[in-house]
């Protein structure tokens, strides 16, 4: 499929439009808009460990491969295994050139990639010796594969076992019969190959996340979100790639605070799903007797019904109107409550009128049950929802994965919990936190959990089904086609609620954690 123009080949900082470092979620969302030239889009992950092994994106028509490191989803290794499929060029120069009149759809026998010789003299230069890995023993195969490395690339040759010797010249093995054209090619961040792989997928990476911010477009561009801090004030520090930290304070910040700091959202959702009303329904005589059950009335029903309805479905607004609610404060009757969604940030902000946060001592702000200091009649951000991105999750590129830290700022302080973390590793810890800090209310928190179906209605953003049970996932690797269908393809909508005051958690059944709400 080598159509279109060349692909620009920079070494240690990508190929064309892909760079070393860019969100999963924004290459997917960009092959997508462009299906005439990606036709073809194959995700394999592990269903056990998705967020502790790598996530690898094929894309047979183009001859590319993509690796991507699983706890925060960016680009590491770009991986050139068809070189007829896309033209590439370095500098000036052409890697390969097609033979005339060949289809474009047409396997070739031999490899395609450009020669040693080429490689040597006309596009990268002279190099240090790079390394011979040998065929397997007993495989019956006679060539063995040797990788020439230079900074940020690297070319992969075949080469006969019987021609290669540990004392011999390189150049002069490379350059005879018994070495075939490069079969592959990958960029890289790093000075060699060998040097590199040791710490691929977890070394800092040079480039953001966002492909807009690579390009260094001429538009304004909100700077991306390294890391969400929640603390126990109340408080939530997102920590920013360049700029200063950004301080959402529950039930403070403004409308005005949020398009300042974080850009216009990319839509907005209005509530109007009430289904799960039926939950917070309670006789009068009751009202004054309300517990922090993390299953029932305070926790899940509070949020359920929000937190669901965010990331589902998406509205788009024009930027006027998001200007218009951050004004609307000044005029109550004529505003609504509705979640800001930042696709590209990896979180919802829910807007509303204030109202009293979660009623726990962690929470010092929070522990007389008091709103935050702000206008009962003004908007301001009262939840926000980080987005996990778990490939084989129902909402799997709807958002960036978002990063987070819990930091409850008691007496165990070698306790923290993060976005990778296991939900069976936090779970028991987080309940005697809490158990220890409300004293005897907190005896009334348990572990139980509500089963959330995402996929049984046709439109994602109307599903909420509770249900009573779930199936087991398989732990054996998947590979799925990516579709714009709502989950990808084999994926199972069930998902399991446990909350904590001021916290819920969306869990799969790995164990992952899909969704933190924070309130």
């Amino acid at each position: 499929m080598a159509t279109g123009a060349p692909l620009q080949v920079h070494p240690g900082r990508g190929v064309g439009f892909l760079t070393l470092g860019a969100s999963l979620h924004d290459v997917l969302t960009l092959f997508k808009a462009q299906p005439s030239f990606y036709p073809s889009l194959d995700i394999s992950y592990s269903p056990s460990a998705p967020l502790a092994t790598p996530v690898i994106l094929n894309l047979p028509p183009n001859g590319l491969r993509l690796r991507f490191d699983g706890p925060d989803q960016r680009l590491r290794l770009i991986e050139i295994l068809d070189f007829t499929k896309t033209p590439l060029r370095y500098k000036s120069t052409e890697l390969v050139k097609l033979p005339e009149g060949r289809a474009a759809n047409e396997t070739l026998s031999q490899p395609t990639g450009p020669t040693f010789r080429y490689v040597y003299n006309r596009l990268m230069g002279p190099s240090f010796p790079g390394e011979y890995l040998p065929p397997v023993s007993g495989s019956g195969q006679h060539e063995g594969l040797y990788i020439l490395s230079y900074p940020g690339v690297a070319f992969t040759f075949r080469l006969q076992d019987s021609g290669w010797s540990a004392e011999g010249d390189f150049v002069e093995m490379l350059s005879s019969d018994a070495a075939s054209a490069a079969t592959t090619m990958a960029v890289f961040d790093g000075q060699s190959w060998p040097e590199s792989r040791r710490d691929l997928m977890i070394r800092p990476c040079s480039y953001p996340r966002s492909l807009a911010l690579s390009a260094r477009s001429k538009e304004p561009q909100p700077d991306e979100i390294e890391l969400a801090v929640i603390r126990s004030d109340g408080k939530v520090d997102l920590e920013r790639r360049n700029s200063p930290t950004f301080q959402i304070e529950l039930s403070k910040t403004t409308p005005q605070d949020l398009v300042a700091e974080l850009g216009p959202p990319s839509a907005i959702y209005r509530k109007s799903d009430r289904r799960l009303s039926i939950h917070k329904t309670q006789p009068k005589e009751e009202t004054s007797q309300r517990r922090f059950s993390s299953t029932s009335r305070d926790i899940h029903d509070d949020l359920t019904d929000t937190e669901h309805s965010s990331a589902y479905t998406r509205t788009d607004e024009s930027d006027n109107e998001v200007q218009g609610l951050a004004a609307a404060n000044q005029d109550p009757d004529s505003a609504k409550e509705c979640f800001y969604n930042y696709f590209d940030h990896g979180f919802d902000i829910f807007v509303s009128y204030p109202a009293a946060p979660s009623p726990t001592a962690l929470f010092s702000a929070h522990a007389n049950g008091k709103i935050n200091g702000s206008d009962a009649n003004q908007l301001v951000a009262t939840k926000i929802l980080f987005h996990g991105n778990v490939p084989g999750s129902f909402p799997f590129n709807r958002y960036r994965r978002s990063r987070w830290v819990i930091n409850l700022g008691v007496s165990d302080a070698h306790i923290s919990f993060d976005s990778e973390t296991a939900f069976s590793e936090m779970s028991q810890p987080l309940l005697e936190i809490w158990r220890r800090s409300l004293g005897t209310l907190g005896k009334e928190l348990n572990q139980n959990a509500m089963v959330l179906n995402r996929d049984w209605n046709d439109s994602p953003g109307s599903s909420c089904e509770f249900l009573g049970d779930w199936e087991e996932s398989s732990d054996s690797t998947r590979k799925e086609a990516f579709s714009d269908k709502a989950g990808p393809a084999g994926s199972s909508g069930n998902t399991k609620l446990y909350g904590f005051p001021g916290l819920l958690f969306e869990v799969l059944k790995n164990n992952t954690i899909s969704c933190l709400t924070v309130y």
